[in-house]
């Protein structure tokens, strides 16, 4: 449970433009679709889907970097860390059975003899969408775990997109479809309570010594 005096003091720190703004943001986000890239060779292109995770409201994101080091591009993500959680996993098995474990299906984006065009992808379960490498797309690991194939429709020569655009253009439809439906999409209150104090926490400069100066007051 968190503790709502101390969510009030740290937001005590923050302007009521930041608060408010805080507010309308959790309002659009959801963890109702949840995104997972598997060894992205090129740093900048998990770095970009995070940022449209952001962007497009999807709260989570799960890195899986069984084969590559690497780190988030603070550059290309344009601060975006501060506001998408991530995850990560050094296999695929891993993350699949985190997600499995929490209720999500399995979708691996790729060309499929079973696929299902953007457009006409159920929105209504709560599904883990994963993106592959630039070179080689998914593992076939993900392809026999996956619940499901979705694949972007295209009508010109080139067959496939980079992942950070394949990335966008999915989450844009999706997410976009998932909040004019019925669908309950939105985070929980508590949800919204942790994310508050996640943000304010985050906002403030001198974190360390106002929390030092909050709990020596409480004690």
């Amino acid at each position: 449970m968190i503790d709502l005096d101390y969510l009030d003091y740290l937001e005590g720190f923050l302007t009521e433009s930041r608060k408010e703004n805080f507010l309308k943001v959790l309002k659009t986000r959801t963890k109702h679709f949840t995104v997972a890239v598997e060894d992205v060779f090129q740093m900048h292109n998990a770095s970009a889907v995070m940022r449209s995770c952001e962007v497009f409201g999807i709260q989570e994101l799960h890195v899986i970097e069984e084969r590559f080091g690497k780190r988030i591009d603070k550059e290309i993500a344009m601060g975006a860390q501060k506001w998408v959680d991530i995850s990560a996993y050094d296999s695929a098995s891993n993350c699949i059975d985190t997600l499995k474990s929490r209720g999500y299906q399995i979708i691996a984006t790729t060309p499929h003899t079973d696929d299902c065009l953007l457009e006409d992808f159920d929105i209504s379960k709560p599904s883990a969408l994963f993106f592959g490498t630039e070179r080689e797309g998914l593992s076939e690991e993900i392809i026999e775990k996956a619940d499901g194939f979705l694949k972007i429709p295209m009508v010109g020569f080139t067959e496939s997109l980079n992942i950070s655009v394949s990335a966008a253009i999915v989450i844009q439809n999706l997410t976009n479809r998932l909040r004019n439906s019925n669908a309950a999409w939105q985070l929980t209150e508590e949800e919204i309570l942790e994310k508050r104090l996640d943000w304010a926490k985050k906002s403030i400069k001198d974190i360390k010594r106002i929390e030092e100066r909050y709990y020596s007051g409480v004690e």
